[in-house]
């Protein structure tokens, strides 16, 4: 077990006065604090004690309802043999999946770079990773048709493949329609699972261009992971799993020996901003927000950084992906930001099989756009002092 590095920068950065372009925290004026206040006090009255009570493992049927409306209403479609379970966080399905579906020595594809706590999650149970390079069309399936290819020969065969194919995090690209397809393709001749994990989606400020993989599966392949934490409020730890009946029981099974049921409470709360259309108010909110801090942050590297450095243009999420001159360490790099007061994440945390030393994750989501402005000239002055 191995501490997650953002969560430990997070603490050093909440004690001290430094810029934090390191977490992927919402930004705080997106938070519906009037809103929610008036849903709790209303379930409370409406359902009584029902809100404060166990509930079934699977989920509260009201919110679930509620759910798979909202998937529908955005373009994320189920087969009529899929179902969803509510999870704690997005983080305990990815958990939930491992647990349910891997053992020690399982081959996982996955990004690299990919998303910190999943490899956090995969490495617990013991896998072995092939890593997949992703470029700004998202995975490059080319390579990982190569990779299948190369497995089949040695008599391995992967159990599944783990992607964000939507506003990646950390590197803010988006996987083609093509490369959907192609991936899927894959999956369905090496009889691969798939996970998609989808938070950001939402959020999109510019067009994706291609649906959620779940939309496109016709084989029931693809196991949708997605999360409230974006379009409403991490603090309520809600998220969900949407996949066949068959893997949802076991995730249900699985579940019960972790934290018998997701919070009842966050269930209720956010099927009321589901009905009352609260979180279709902030996926737009947040579309307009996100849109002006990354032009915000994209401008200021374009101003303050040195020739060598580049990076990423998302469509969305809460990322830009960096990659500093060969030869200059990320990890070097943040010692010398840290004195001048402002923090990212260094890249190569994000790479599972080693790599990435020259690359930086950089959050715009949750400071504000004079934040974004100072903290990226504090980062371009560290830069330059390394050069």
């Amino acid at each position: 077990m191995r501490a997650s590095e953002i969560r430990e920068l997070l603490k050093l950065v909440e004690k001290s006065n430094i810029i934090s372009l390191a977490g992927g925290l919402p930004a705080p004026e997106l938070l519906p604090v009037r809103e929610l206040t008036d849903i709790v006090r209303g379930v409370v009255d409406s359902y009584g004690w029902r809100v404060l009570q166990y509930s079934p493992t699977k989920g509260v049927s009201i919110f679930l309802e509620a759910l798979k409306e909202f998937m529908k209403s955005h373009n994320v479609h189920l087969g009529p043999e899929d179902d969803v379970i509510a999870t704690t966080g997005s983080q305990e399905a990815i958990y939930l999946l491992a647990r349910v579906l891997l053992d020690p020595g399982d081959i996982v594809v996955i990004e690299e770079p990919s998303y910190l706590t999943a490899i956090q999650v995969f490495r617990q149970y013991g896998v072995k990773f092939v890593a997949i390079p992703i470029d700004d069309e998202g995975m490059i399936t080319e390579k990982l048709e190569e990779e299948l290819k190369r497995l089949r020969r040695e008599g391995r065969t992967p159990k599944l493949v783990y992607t964000m194919p939507s506003c990646h995090n950390p590197a803010g690209v988006t996987m083609s329609y093509e490369r959907r397809k192609h991936l899927l393709e894959l999956a369905e001749s090496y009889d691969l699972l798939v996970i998609e994990d989808d938070p950001y989606s939402y959020i999109a400020f510019k067009p994706i261009g291609a649906p959620p993989l779940k939309s496109m599966d016709d084989s029931g392949r693809v196991i949708y992971v997605s999360t409230f934490s974006k379009i409403l409020s991490p603090g309520l730890r809600l998220g969900w799993v949407a996949a066949s009946k068959q893997l949802i029981s076991k995730l249900e099974v699985a579940k019960q020996a972790v934290d018998l049921h997701t919070s009842t409470l966050s269930q209720y709360i956010a099927a009321e901003a589901l009905k009352r259309g609260i979180v279709d108010e902030i996926i737009e909110k947040a579309k307009r927000v996100y849109e002006a801090k990354c032009k915000a942050m994209l401008n200021a590297l374009e101003t303050y950084m040195p020739e060598g450095v580049r990076w990423t243009k998302p469509v969305g999420g809460l990322f830009v992906w960096s990659w500093l001159p060969k030869g200059i360490s990320s990890r070097r790099l943040l010692e010398v930001a840290l004195r001048k007061g402002v923090a990212f994440v260094p890249g190569d945390a994000f790479y599972p099989c080693g790599g990435g030393e020259n690359t930086m994750r950089l959050n715009y989501s949750f400071p504000s756009i004079e934040e974004i402005w100072e903290g990226v000239k504090r980062l371009g002055d560290a830069v330059k002092e390394l050069l």
